[in-house]
């Protein structure tokens, strides 16, 4: 995630904070270079054949193993999520009006059960009416208290289920636990004009689907979305294929490695898709409002910063790549399909290499619990430091030394970044705190450790969740350092530690 947040220091640090959003693309043509279908809404999105039929897999299937997840209650936020159930596959077919401004959605849930129970919860948006629920094909009752949703269904521990759930009515955008001027609102966005879409970061998702919405429970994802003819849907992971039917634009995507339900997304409008791919042949897709036509050629260095990137990181750990421009102010790392803002900041190539590099740190590992949320800013914040670093010619101890002028004012305001204020969420103090003690690693390592470091994390609970304690009890076993007292004082001090 990341905005402009000032500070009180100079202009030429008003600090940035982001959301990132990346989208499944088509493969086009060779990096930096915008596709020849960039603007063209027939051949370059859609693909023929039937629309999708309901998932017929068993939830016993082997497929779904990789989903498998530890849930637990957040720390932070309680009330969202339930830690009795492990999403393993959502399956949402939805509908949008924008005249009238209703959602109809049949979302599909196939689950492990945590825990015995007499009951299943989940989390949905109060505004939506749900019409019936049915487990393993049979009809069973539910209630509907504000945004929890318990189904009257007894679950045995460890067995699997699918949960079907049919709903309607026009979601409503809840408020986001924060000051930041550029997050006031979280979930189901509805423009003007009837377009939609959505920044869910730490919750919102459960304001347009019935979800477990809480990091810890990664899931797989398939989306079908109608929409008016003339407009698109656009989510997560690949786009399967596009047609119009009946007055309505259809289509199929899947995100075929699991994902926390904040880094989900939806968008729909009137949207141009264009395309091109990284030196290593990761396709990119940039889907931007008609009437934004130069959002596109603002993007597309998508594909420069991912050859700088996988230099730094090793290979990107998904498939595709995308990105999604909205009516926002913000953006976000939605997992292959990052969701961006319409502001010259939003579009900029800094956040364009913060955004991509979350799928790293964030992505294809994610915190069990928002009070590690420094896991997954801190190390992007740095890299894009050292981004920045390299784009001005300066070195990245001149970077840092500049963001350290704020630190004790942002810990004064938000708290330290592993312990900070929940009303006060993705501030500052979780973005260049923590950056500031990578840095600060870096020289008590030496660049060759420090940087096999960073690589190597991303592989060892890929696909999965970590907590603060398996992540630095493994930085102390790779390194070899003893460093408790270490990122004590910089994620958990109130004053700003000192720096060589």
């Amino acid at each position: 995630m990341k905005r402009w947040l000032a500070i009180g220091i100079p202009a030429v640090l008003v600090i940035a904070l982001a959301i990132t959003i990346a989208v499944v693309g088509l493969r086009g043509d060779d990096g930096g270079a915008l596709g020849d279908a960039a603007r063209d809404d027939d051949d370059s999105t859609a693909s023929s054949g039937p629309e999708p039929t309901e998932d017929t897999k068993d939830p016993d299937d082997p497929a779904y193993d990789v989903a498998e997840s530890e849930p637990r209650e957040d720390s932070l936020y309680s009330e969202m999520g339930d830690p009795g159930v492990d999403s393993l596959h959502y399956d949402l077919d939805l509908t949008w009006d924008p005249e009238d401004k209703v959602l109809n959605g049949i979302a599909t849930l196939t689950f492990r059960a945590a825990e015995d129970a007499e009951e299943v919860q989940l989390d949905l948006g109060e505004p939506l009416e749900v019409e019936k629920v049915t487990l393993d094909g049979e009809e069973v009752d539910h209630d509907h208290y504000g945004k929890d949703l318990v189904v009257d269904a007894e679950v045995e521990k460890d067995e699997r289920y699918r949960l079907e759930v049919t709903y309607s009515g026009t979601p409503e955008s809840v408020e986001a636990p924060t000051t930041r001027a550029d997050l006031e609102n979280l979930g189901w966005t509805i423009t003007d004009g009837g377009e939609v879409w959505t920044m869910q970061e730490p919750f919102g998702a459960f304001t347009w689907y019935p979800v477990n919405d809480q990091p810890a429970d990664k899931a797989l994802y398939e989306f079908t979305i109608r929409a008016p003819e003339g407009w698109v849907g656009v989510a997560n992971g690949v786009l399967d294929w596009r047609r119009d039917n009946d007055g309505q634009t259809v289509t199929h995507w899947s995100l075929a490695d699991p994902a926390a339900s904040y880094l989900t997304t939806i968008a729909i409008g009137d949207f141009e898709m264009s395309d091109n791919r990284s030196e290593s042949g990761v396709p990119i897709s940039y889907w931007v409002p008609s009437d934004f036509p130069t959002a596109a050629e603002k993007l597309s260095y998508a594909a420069e910063a991912m050859g700088w990137l996988e230099e730094k990181l090793g290979p990107y750990p998904f498939d595709s790549l995308g990105f999604v421009v909205v009516d926002s102010q913000s953006g976000m790392e939605t997992q292959t399909m990052i969701t961006l803002g319409t502001t010259d900041y939003t579009l900029s190539e800094a956040v364009v290499v913060h955004e991509i590099t979350h799928h790293w740190y964030g992505d294809v590992v994610t915190p069990t619990d928002w009070r590690d949320m420094w896991m997954n800013e801190g190390m992007t914040m740095y890299i894009q430091g050292v981004w920045e670093a390299e784009d001005t010619g300066r070195s990245v101890d001149d970077v840092m030394d500049e963001w350290a002028q704020s630190d004790q004012s942002i810990r004064d305001e938000a708290g330290p970044p592993g312990a900070y204020d929940e009303d006060r969420f993705g501030e500052g103090n979780v973005y260049y705190s923590p950056a500031l003690m990578w840095h600060e690693l870096r020289k008590k390592l030496g660049d060759d450790a420090f940087w096999d470091m960073v690589r190597t994390w991303p592989t060892v609970h890929a696909n999965g969740n970590a907590t603060r304690e398996e992540y630095l009890d493994w930085i102390e076993k790779e390194t070899g350092e003893e460093l408790t007292e270490f990122f004590d004082d910089w994620l958990l001090g109130e004053k700003t530690p000192d720096r060589e």
